[in-house]
C-alpha cells in the first residue's frame, strides 16, 4: 500500500513522504520537497557584499550559519588576511546558535515523538513549573484548559515513554528550554546585532567591536545555557534512550558521512578546527574535495544539466518534468550517497582523533548504552551526537572568550575585487553547509549553495540511488501504516530544514 505521511509536522519548511508499506515494513521511501524558491538566481547581478545579507534570509533558525559560510567564501574570493578577532567573533555567533538549535530541535521538534504529554494531567496545584507550562499554552493558544491541546495533541497513535515522572520532568524542560533558547539567541545578539538575520556579520569580522562589558555578557548567558545542556539536555537524551533501546538500531542511512568541519581555531580558513572536516567512507577518513560534488536532478523539478559541480551549478525550474517529484536536488559525492549533520559531524572527528573531548565523550556514552560507534547512525545516535556537540561547543565558547584581544583589530580591511572565485564551507546545525561565490565586473556572476537538508532529504539519483533519509527509512517496520510513528521518529532525527534544501 502507499501511504503518504506528509506533511510533516515539527521541522521547518515544507516536506512531505510518500511511503510504500508491505507487511507492515515501508519498501520505498520518497522525500518531497514541495516549493521553489531560487536564491540563485537573484543574488545575480548583486554587490558581492550583499550576500551575507540576503543567504541568511534562506533560514530563520540557521541564518548565521548561511552568514558564515557567505563571509568565508568572499575571504576566498577576496584572499583576505582575517585578524584573529575577526574569527573569534564569528565563532562565538555561529556556536552559540547551534546551542539554540539544538535545544530548539530536541525539545520542540521531537520530544514529543517519545514524551506522554498526557502525563500533565499528574501535576499538583503546586507545582509551578506544570502550571507555568499550561498557563503558557493557554495564553498562547486561548484555551483555559486544565489540559491544553495545542501543541501537543493530537498525537500519532504509538508507545510512549510509560514512567510518569520522566515525562513530568521531561515536559518542564520543554518549557524551561525555551527560556534557555533566549539566552542563546541573545548570545549571539550582542556580537552579530540582532537575531535572527545578523546584520554585523561580514567578510574578515564583525563590525560589532568587542568590549568588556559585552564578553561578560556573553559569558554570562552561555554559562546559563551551558549548565541547561550539562544538567538536563544530556540527561533527558539519556532518558530517551533507556526507553527506546531499539531506536539505536532504527533509521540507519545508507552511504558515507561528510563534514566540513566547524569553528576553526584560527584566522585562516584552513585552520585546524574544534570538529575536524573529512569524508567518511566504506570506513575510510579521507580529505574533503569540493570538485568530488556533482548534482543530479534526474528526479528534481530543474530543467538544468544533471551532474553538475558547484562551480558549474545551473537552476532552471521545470515545474511538470516528468518522473519529478521534488524540489531538491540530489548532490552525491563521487556519485556516493551522504548524510551529514550531528553524526556525519561526531563520526567524521571521531575517526580521526581529532578532538579529545569528542572521543572521551563518545566511548563514554557508547559503553553507557551497550552500542557501538558504528549505532550513531540510528535515531537516537543522531540525537546523541546532537547533545555531544553541545557539550563540546558550550566548553569551547567559553574558552573562546578569553581569547579576544580587545587592542587587537576585529575587522580586516580591503577593496573587492574586480573578480575572483571563493567556496565557503562551514557546519550549520543541520549539517554540511557550502556557498560559492563568482566575480566579475564587481558583481556576482555566479553564487551556488549546498546545504545540509539538500544532501539529507535529496530524491533518487541519476542511478537511482534514494538520498540519505529514503534509505533510512527503507526497510523501517511500522506497527500502523497509516501514521508511522516509527517513520516521523526518523524523519525528526535528520532535523529536516525544507527552506534551506528549496533555497
Amino acid at each position: 500500500m502507499k501511504v503518504d505521511i506528509g506533511p510533516v509536522t515539527r521541522l521547518e519548511g515544507h516536506l512531505s513522504i510518500h511511503t510504500t508499506v508491505e507487511n507492515n515494513v515501508i519498501t520505498e521511501a520518497k522525500s518531497v520537497g514541495e516549493m521553489f524558491r531560487g536564491f540563485e538566481v537573484f543574488l545575480r547581478g548583486r554587490d558581492p557584499l550583499d550576500a551575507q545579507q540576503i543567504t541568511q534570509r534562506i533560514c530563520g533558525v540557521c541564518p548565521y550559519a548561511h552568514a558564515i559560510a557567505s563571509s568565508y567564501a568572499q575571504e576566498n574570493a577576496y584572499h583576505l588576511n582575517v585578524p584573529p578577532n575577526g574569527r573569534i567573533l564569528h565563532n562565538l555567533i555561529q556556536g552559540a546558535n547551534h546551542l539554540y538549535d539544538y535545544l530548539l530541535h530536541f525539545y520542540q521538534l521531537s520530544a514529543l515523538d517519545f514524551v506522554d504529554v498526557t502525563a500533565i494531567l499528574e501535576y499538583k496545584e503546586s507545582d509551578s513549573d506544570l502550571i507555568a507550562l499550561r498557563d503558557w499554552v493557554n495564553a498562547e493558544t486561548g484555551s483555559k484548559s486544565r489540559f491544553p491541546a495545542a501543541p501537543f495533541l493530537p498525537r500519532l497513535s504509538g508507545r510512549y515513554i510509560s514512567d510518569t515522572q520522566t515525562n513530568i520532568l521531561a515536559l518542564k524542560h520543554y518549557i524551561e528550554s525555551l527560556e534557555i533558547q533566549k539566552k542563546a539567541n541573545k548570545a549571539s545578539a550582542i556580537f552579530g546585532g540582532k537575531f535572527p538575520h545578523a546584520t554585523a556579520i561580514f567578510p574578515g569580522g564583525c563590525t560589532q567591536e568587542p568590549n568588556i562589558d559585552h564578553i561578560a555578557s556573553y559569558r554570562s548567558l552561555i554559562s546559563e545555557v551551558h549548565d541547561f545542556i550539562h544538567k538536563k539536555y544530556l540527561p533527558d537524551i539519556l532518558a530517551v534512550a533507556g526507553q527506546f533501546p531499539e531506536y539505536w538500531h532504527i533509521g540507519q542511512s545508507r552511504g558515507g558521512f561528510l563534514s566540513y568541519g566547524l569553528l576553526p581555531f584560527g584566522p585562516e580558513l584552513d585552520s585546524k578546527r574544534l570538529f575536524a572536516p573529512g569524508v567518511l567512507l566504506d570506513n575510510t577518513i579521507r580529505p574533503v574535495d569540493f570538485d568530488a560534488i556533482r548534482e543530479d536532478i534526474k528526479y528534481s523539478k530543474y530543467s538544468s544539466p544533471s551532474g553538475l559541480t558547484v562551480k558549474e551549478g545551473e537552476l532552471t525550474p521545470s515545474t511538470h518534468k516528468p518522473g519529478a517529484y521534488s524540489w531538491v536536488k540530489a548532490p552525491r559525492y563521487q556519485g556516493k550517497v551522504m548524510e551529514v549533520g550531528p553524526a556525519a559531524r561526531i563520526l567524521v572527528d571521531y575517526r580521526q582523533n581529532n578532538n579529545p573531548k569528542i572521543k572521551q565523550l563518545v566511548d563514554k556514552f557508547v559503553g553507557i548504552a551497550g552500542i557501538t560507534v558504528d549505532n550513531l547512525n540510528s535515531v537516537l545516535g543522531r540525537h546523541l551526537c546532537r547533545a555531544i556537540s553541545a557539550v563540546v561547543i558550550a566548553d569551547f565558547l567559553l574558552e573562546e572568550t578569553e581569547r579576544i584581544d580587545l587592542q587587537a583589530p576585529f575587522m580586516a580591511e580591503y577593496d573587492l575585487p574586480e573578480s575572483g572565485e571563493g567556496f565557503g564551507a562551514t557546519e550549520a546545525s543541520r549539517g554540511a553547509l557550502l556557498h560559492y561565490i563568482k566575480i566579475k565586473g564587481y558583481k556576482i556572476e555566479k553564487y551556488e549553495c549546498v546545504v545540509p537538508t539538500t544532501w539529507n532529504c535529496s530524491p533518487k539519483d541519476d542511478r537511482d540511488q534514494p538520498g540519505a533519509l529514503e534509505s533510512a527509512l527503507v526497510g523501517t517496520r511500522v506497527e500502523n501504516p497509516e501514521e508511522q510513528i516509527e517513520a516521523n521518529r526518523i524523519v525528526h532525527s535528520f532535523d529536516p530544514c525544507l527552506a534551506c534544501a528549496v533555497h
